[in-house]
C-alpha cells in the first residue's frame, strides 16, 4: 500500500524559511507529478508548487519567486523562503503514482502544521 510520509513544518518565524520533505513509500513502479498544496483557515486548498519526472515545475502565485522544489524518484522537498504570517496553512503532499499493475492513482499525505508567527 502506498503511503506518503512527511516531515517539516511547525513554527517559524516571519521572514524565516520552511522546509518541507515528503517520501512515497509502499509499493509502486514510478511517481509522475508531486509536489506541495497548502489550506489556510476558511480557504480552499491552493497549489504551492509541483514537479513531475522532468522537472518541469508549476507554482502557485503566492510562492512564485521565493521557493525552491526538488525531487528524485521517490521524495519530494520544498523550501519557502521569506515567510510572512499569510504562509500559515496546513500544508499537503500529494503524488500521482503509477503501481506495478499500470493503474495510476492520486495519493495524499495527512497533512503537516506550518505556522509563521510575526
Amino acid at each position: 500500500q502506498v503511503q506518503l510520509v512527511e516531515s517539516g513544518g511547525g513554527l517559524v518565524q516571519a521572514r524565516g524559511s520552511l522546509d518541507l520533505s515528503c517520501a512515497v513509500s509502499g509499493i509502486f513502479f514510478r511517481v509522475f507529478v508531486m509536489g506541495w498544496y497548502r489550506q489556510a483557515p476558511g480557504k480552499q486548498r491552493e497549489l504551492v508548487a509541483t514537479i513531475t519526472r522532468d522537472d518541469i515545475i508549476n507554482s502557485g502565485d503566492s510562492v512564485k519567486g521565493r521557493f525552491f522544489i526538488s525531487r528524485d524518484r521517490s521524495t519530494v522537498a520544498l523550501r519557502v523562503n521569506n515567510l510572512t504570517p499569510e504562509d500559515t496553512a496546513v500544508y499537503y503532499c500529494n503524488a500521482d503514482v503509477e503501481t506495478p499493475h499500470g493503474s495510476h492513482r492520486d495519493y495524499w499525505g495527512q497533512g503537516t502544521q506550518v505556522t509563521v508567527s510575526s
